[in-house]
């Protein structure tokens, strides 16, 4: 028995589909992984304060990001998917866009963060 030709060609969209349809659980920080992060933030803005342009610094994270992808998620630091990209890229760019005291983007980092660990557990 063979299927019909028709079938056969929609077998791939098929596939697809399914496959979309399976969830994909966020990543939800640990409360270590938001403090490291928060380091991370409070070291961006030493640079900045050391001289680091907004382009330098920004352009190195995203590079930084590409690569990370390449490790399997286990085997990430913090960057472990979109929304913990977006977290740690925004706050990096507020470093520049909005520069303040390194220790109070660290601080805020670390609320937001932790603001994510709290919302997971509800």
């Amino acid at each position: 028995m063979s299927l019909p030709l028709e079938w056969l060609r929609k077998l791939p969209a098929a596939a697809a589909l399914a496959l979309a349809a399976v969830p994909c659980a966020a990543h939800v920080p640990s409360v270590q992984e938001c403090r490291e992060g928060s380091e991370f933030i409070l070291h961006a803005a030493q640079a900045r304060d050391a001289g680091a342009t907004r382009a330098f610094f920004i352009g190195r994270l995203q590079d930084d990001l590409v690569a990370i992808r390449a490790f399997p998620r286990s085997l990430r630091w913090f960057a472990q998917d979109a929304d913990d990209e977006a977290l740690l890229t925004g706050a990096a760019e507020a470093v520049f866009d909005a520069p303040r005291r390194a220790a109070l983007h660290q601080s805020a980092f670390l609320a937001e963060c932790l603001e994510r660990v709290e919302a997971a557990r509800r």
